[in-house]
C-alpha cells in the first residue's frame, strides 16, 4: 500500500515503509529544488535497492544542494539588505539637502526683510 506523505505538495507517492526507513533522505528528495516531480518519484521508489553507499552520495549530494541554495540565499539578501540601507542613506542625504535648501531660503527672506527694517528705520530717523 502506498500514499502521499501528508503536507506533501510535489505530488510524489511515497511508500509507508520506505518514509519509516529512509525518512531523513526522503525529505530532502521532496526538498529539492532542482528535481521536478517525476525525478523525485524516481529516486523514491529506487531508494530500497540503492545501496548503503549509494544513499549516503544521494544524501551528501542533497545536502550540498540544500547548503549552496542557503548560502545563495542568504548571500542575496544581505545584498537586498544592503540595498535597501544605501537607499536609505541616499533618501536622508537628499532630504537632509532639501531640509538644509528650505532653511537657506528662510533665512534669506528673513535677512532681506531685516536689511529691509534696518533702511526704512534709518530713512524715519533721517528724517
Amino acid at each position: 500500500m502506498t500514499s502521499a506523505i501528508s503536507g506533501d505538495t510535489t505530488g510524489a507517492t511515497i511508500p509507508p515503509e520506505t518514509q519509516a526507513k529512509f525518512g531523513a533522505l526522503v525529505a530532502l528528495i521532496l526538498g529539492s529544488e532542482s528535481m521536478n516531480t517525476e525525478e523525485r518519484q524516481y529516486w523514491i521508489n529506487i531508494l530500497p535497492i540503492m545501496t548503503a553507499e549509494q544513499t549516503a552520495e544521494l544524501q551528501g549530494i542533497l545536502e550540498n544542494e540544500k547548503a549552496q541554495l542557503a548560502a545563495i540565499d542568504q548571500k542575496y539578501a544581505k545584498e537586498t539588505a544592503q540595498m535597501g540601507q544605501a537607499e536609505q542613506i541616499a533618501k536622508t542625504d537628499a532630504e537632509r539637502t532639501r531640509k538644509r535648501s528650505a532653511r537657506k531660503e528662510t533665512e534669506g527672506a528673513h535677512r532681506e526683510a531685516e536689511e529691509q527694517s534696518a533702511e526704512d528705520l534709518l530713512k524715519k530717523i533721517e528724517e
